[in-house]
């Protein structure tokens, strides 16, 4: 099996369960053995596929580029790597989503990153993954960064699946309120954009500076603005 084959296969493993234990196997496997019983199957096998993934993304070869990556990429990248640590930080208060969430979803409102989007966690990890297949187009980067896409957009829509019947009253009201698609809910009147808070935008942009600084002792190359700095 070629390096990127075996990417392929590891990341769809590490995808594939991830999805097969969150929805169908779940409920079976926690009756069978147990709510805890089912935690440690789940992080086993999470920490197991993980772990084969990155063994073989490290075996893998460099491959050539598939485009040549210009300031201009490098300047959308960086941007767009800035929203997702705003949204990341921002996802961690206010999310009624929540199991320990304060705030009803039938009554929360949607302010911030919430605004933007209900799953702003998940559309952090998308564009982190867009980011880096922009500027690192090369096969085994594009075949994780993709699993990753796929991984936080289609296990997003999951969720709104799983909420919705399990807060057959709430979840609906917060969807009716919220969208999927960043920016849809403001578009149509549904929210209204602003009300961050300091936690997103000082914390993301502490994390977005973090992030792209650590590139260059952990990967060799400056990225985000540490680009044109050091």
């Amino acid at each position: 099996m070629s390096g990127a084959m075996a990417v392929l296969a590891t990341a769809a493993s590490f995808v594939g369960s991830h999805f097969l234990l969150s929805h169908p196997l779940r409920r079976p496997l926690v009756g069978a053995v147990g709510e805890r019983g089912f935690l440690g199957i789940y992080s086993l096998v999470a920490f197991a596929t993980l772990g084969a993934t990155v063994w073989a993304y490290r075996a893998a070869d460099v491959t050539e580029p598939l485009w040549t990556v210009g300031d201009g990429l490098w300047v959308v990248a960086t941007v767009a790597m800035l929203i997702a640590s705003v949204l990341l930080l921002g996802s961690l208060v206010r999310n009624p989503g929540l199991v320990e969430a304060t705030t009803s979803a039938a009554t929360a409102e949607a302010r911030g990153v919430y605004a933007v989007t209900r799953h702003p966690m998940m559309w952090a990890f998308a564009i982190w993954g867009l980011a880096h297949i922009l500027i690192y187009p090369i096969g085994k980067n594009i075949i994780l960064a993709t699993a990753i896409i796929v991984l936080a957009l289609v296990g997003a829509a999951l969720q709104d699946r799983k909420k919705a019947r399990l807060d057959p009253q709430g979840w609906p009201a917060w969807q009716a309120r919220t969208s999927y698609v960043p920016f849809a809910a403001i578009l149509r009147g549904r929210a209204r954009f602003g009300r961050f808070g300091m936690h997103a935008l000082a914390g993301g942009l502490v994390l977005w500076l973090a992030a792209t600084w650590a590139h260059l002792p952990l990967a060799g190359w400056a990225a985000g603005v540490w680009r044109w700095i050091v």
